[in-house]
């Protein structure tokens, strides 16, 4: 008996350092915070796809009408960035979320101090600023989708899906973004962030077929998570359904436990080690 009590309570205790089950009142104080600043900003964020797919849905896509799908049906230019649009607000939101409004509150407000300082675990304060991030980009994607459908660009039932693809999607940006933060010390090393996202951007299928580029900048693309964001989100809204949507959805589990165990274990190391 004196045995078994002996090899248990060391995990129970670990486990109960790293998480003690309130990542509720992170999100609350997220919530309270978002309360209190301009209503302005917030809705920036929802504004900024809707003024690209106004201009390059409508305005660029009258020029360039339709686009094949792979599987040889032909959809209007609009519904084929529009949805490509909502994966991209969704990393957007989820990593400015999570990595300028983490950094300033790691080194400039140090309000993760004063958490940890409490009973509250890394696991809490990263799965509650996660959290956080979901529920404003979930706002977004609510409303985005909204846009879609009154312009009659959800083609397919299965469009009421993409908002909880569009979710995960954030979630597994979050993730990550929060992890690559917790090892950024400068504002000039955040500048990265932006190096890599701008490409993605651009590249990953977001504005026409991947099919356009040579096989071998192909498979490159297919690496990057925001090409199987804008796969997923896609192919729902355009009914586009096949089994290489789980391959979509296990890169973005994946993601998130990589990033989830990373952040907790780097805020471990800054701020109880």
């Amino acid at each position: 008996m004196t045995t078994t009590t002996t090899t248990t309570e060391p995990a129970r205790s670990t486990i109960g350092s790293l998480y003690a089950r309130n990542a509720r009142s992170v999100v609350a104080r997220g919530l309270k915070a978002t309360r209190s600043s301009s209503g302005i900003i917030v809705l920036s964020g929802f504004f900024e796809p809707v003024f690209f797919l106004l201009a390059m849905g409508l305005g660029l896509g009258s020029f360039i009408g339709d686009v094949e799908l792979p599987d040889g049906t032909s959809v209007p230019y609009a519904a084929f960035i529009a949805p490509a649009l909502l994966a991209v607000s969704a990393m957007n939101g989820a990593v400015y979320d999570s990595t300028w409004n983490v950094f300033f509150k790691m080194h400039f407000g140090k309000l993760y101090d004063a958490m940890l300082a409490t009973s509250l675990g890394p696991l809490d304060v990263a799965f509650g600023e996660i959290t956080y991030a979901l529920l404003r980009g979930g706002v977004y994607a609510f409303g985005f989708l909204t846009v879609m459908q009154v312009m009659g660009l959800n083609l397919a039932w299965s469009a009421a899906l993409a908002l909880p693809a569009v979710l995960l999607v954030a979630f597994g940006f979050a993730s990550v973004g929060m992890a690559v933060t917790s090892y950024m010390k400068t504002f000039q090393q955040m500048d990265w962030i932006n190096f890599v996202m701008l490409p993605m951007f651009l590249f990953s299928a977001t504005f026409y077929p991947i099919t356009v580029y040579p096989g071998w900048i192909q498979g490159v693309i297919k690496a990057l998570p925001l090409w199987h964001a804008v796969e997923l989100v896609r192919g729902l809204t355009l009914g586009v359904v096949d089994g290489s949507m789980l391959t979509h959805v296990a890169y973005f589990v994946v993601m998130i436990g990589l990033g989830l165990a990373f952040t907790t274990v780097r805020l471990k190391a800054l701020f109880l080690d």
